[in-house]
C-alpha cells in the first residue's frame, strides 16, 4: 500500500472497497437511463451555446447630418403619368418640386385593357425626346412671357414644351394644354394628353431626404410655390371629359434598405404584434374612390433602427465613425450592419367637398372643405433609436457551467433513485422472509 501524502485527509471523494459494492439490475437500468439523459441534456446545452439571439436596445438617436432613403412603388390605375407630380418638402425648408431623379414612371394601359405596362421612363431634367436636336443651333424659343428657367439646356431660352412648362411653374402661372405655344404645338403636347387620358401610372423608385419631419405627396399638375403656399396647376386635371380619380395601390413603401431574409427569420416569421416589427405596414394597401375631388393622407411615425450582426465591430474598426453621416443614406455598411427604419401608420381619407361620414355610420365626423386631390405621406422621426444586436445566447464559460450542472445534477438524481429502489427491494425481501 503506497504511503499516504499530506493531501490524503483533504480527499472529499472517499473510495469504497470493490468487495463491499453491490451491483443490481435496477442499478444498471438507472445508469443507462441517466447516461441517455446526460447525453440529451448536454446536446441541448451545446445547441443553446451555438444559438444566436437578437437583443433589442433602446437609446437616444444622436446621429447628425444623416439623410434617409424612401423606397416606394405605387400604382394609380385611373390617372395618366403626364398629370402626376411627386413633391418632397420638410421643416428645414428644403423642397423638391417635381422630383426628377431616382424615380421611374411607368405608363399603364386602361383597366378595360388589362392595365399592363406600356413603357417606362426614368424622370430626368432633359429626356432624350425633349432635346430638340432637329432645331437650328441658333434657335432660341420664347417662354410665353415668363422668365426662362435656370434648368434650360440653352441659357435664356425655352426650346422645348417642358422648358416652357417649367418657366410657367417658376412664375406661378397655370399652363393648361399649351395652346398657342409654339414649342408645345410642335411637340403635339395636347394630343399626347388626349392619348393618355384613359391610362394609368405606376411610380417607383427612391427618394433621399433629410432626416427631419417632412412629407412627400403625389398630386395632379405641375407644382410651384406661390409665396408661402405650395400650389399645383390643376387645369388639365379638371378640364377633361374623363373622370380621373386617385384610386391607388401601395405595393411597397419602406424607409431605408430592405432587410435580408436571414435576418427576418431571426426576428420572427409569425405575424404577431411582437414579431412583425420588420414588416412594412403599408405594403399591399389598396384604396378606391369614384370621387375626383378626393384626398388620402398617411401619417407615418418612423423609428430609426440598427441591426448589428455578430462580430460586426471586429470587421471594420472605425468605419462607422468615419462614415457616420453616410449610413443614414446608404443603409447597409461594409461591416455587415444595417441602418434602416421601422414605422407605424395612421390613414385618413376625405372628400375635398366637405361633408361627413354618415355613409360609414359616423355622422359626427365633419370634413373641412378645400385642398389638393392626391395621396399625401407625412412622416415624423422619433428621437429614440432601436438597436437589434446579435449575440450568443451564452458564453463558453456559461456552457461549461451548464454542462457540469447537467452531469452532476443527473447523476445525483440517478443515485437517489437507485438508492430508493435498492432500499425498497431489501425491505420487500425482509417482509417476505418474516411471512415465511
Amino acid at each position: 500500500m503506497p504511503p499516504k501524502s499530506r493531501f490524503t485527509r483533504l480527499d472529499a471523494f472517499a473510495k469504497t472497497v470493490e468487495d463491499a459494492r453491490i451491483r443490481t439490475t435496477s442499478g444498471g437500468i438507472v445508469t443507462i437511463v441517466s447516461l441517455l439523459v446526460v447525453v440529451f441534456l448536454a446536446w441541448g446545452e451545446w445547441r443553446d451555446y451555438r444559438r444566436i439571439v437578437v437583443h433589442p436596445e433602446l437609446i437616444v438617436d444622436k446621429g447628425r447630418g444623416e439623410r434617409m432613403e424612401i423606397h416606394l412603388n405605387i400604382t394609380f390605375p385611373r390617372i395618366p403619368c403626364e398629370l402626376l407630380t411627386l413633391d418632397v418638402m420638410d421643416v428645414s425648408g428644403e423642397q423638391q418640386h417635381g422630383v426628377q431623379h431616382g424615380v421611374t414612371k411607368t405608363r399603364l394601359r386602361p383597366l378595360s385593357e388589362g392595365g399592363g405596362d406600356i413603357d417606362s421612363r426614368a424622370l430626368a431634367l432633359h429626356a432624350q425626346d425633349e432635346t430638340a436636336t432637329h432645331l437650328d443651333p441658333s434657335y432660341c424659343g420664347a417662354c410665353g412671357g415668363a422668365t426662362p428657367p435656370s434648368t434650360a439646356k440653352k441659357t435664356g431660352c425655352c426650346n422645348t414644351c417642358e422648358e416652357v412648362r417649367e418657366a410657367y411653374a417658376q412664375q406661378g402661372w397655370a399652363f393648361g394644354r399649351g395652346e398657342g405655344i409654339e414649342q408645345c404645338e410642335r411637340e403635339h403636347y395636347s394630343e399626347k394628353l388626349d392619348e393618355q387620358r384613359n391610362e394609368g401610372c405606376r411610380i417607383e423608385g427612391g427618394l433621399r431626404v433629410n432626416k427631419v419631419v417632412g412629407n412627400f405627396h403625389i398630386a395632379p399638375g405641375r407644382s410651384f410655390s406661390n409665396g408661402n403656399m405650395h400650389v399645383h396647376d390643376l387645369k388639365n386635371y379638371w378640364d377633361t371629359p374623363v373622370r380621373h380619380t386617385f384610386t391607388h395601390t401601395v405595393h411597397h413603401l419602406r424607409f431605408g434598405p430592405q432587410l435580408p431574409d436571414s435576418l427576418n427569420k431571426k426576428l420572427g416569421t409569425k405575424h404577431l404584434p411582437w414579431t412583425n416589427h420588420h414588416l412594412n405596414p403599408l405594403d399591399g394597401t389598396k384604396q378606391e374612390t369614384d370621387d375626383v375631388n378626393f384626398n388620402y393622407m398617411y401619417f407615418i411615425k418612423i423609428v430609426p433602427t440598427s441591426y448589428l450582426p455578430l462580430g460586426w465591430e471586429k470587421k471594420w474598426v472605425g468605419f462607422r465613425d468615419e462614415h457616420h453621416a453616410e449610413l443614414g443614406s446608404f443603409g447597409a455598411s461594409a461591416d455587415g450592419s444595417v441602418e434602416t427604419h421601422q414605422y407605424s401608420v395612421t390613414s385618413h381619407r376625405r372628400s375635398l367637398s366637405g361633408g361627413d361620414d354618415a355613409a360609414e355610420g359616423h355622422q359626427e365626423r365633419q370634413h373641412a372643405k378645400g385642398g389638393i386631390p392626391g395621396v399625401f405621406f407625412s412622416y415624423d422621426i422619433s428621437p429614440m433609436k432601436v438597436i437589434n444586436r446579435e449575440e450568443k445566447s451564452k458564453s463558453f464559460l456559461g456552457f461549461i457551467a451548464g454542462l457540469c450542472a447537467v452531469v452532476g445534477g443527473t447523476l445525483t438524481v440517478a443515485a437517489a433513485v437507485d438508492r430508493a429502489l435498492f432500499e425498497g427491494t431489501v425491505r420487500l425481501k425482509k417482509m417476505r422472509t418474516k411471512d415465511l
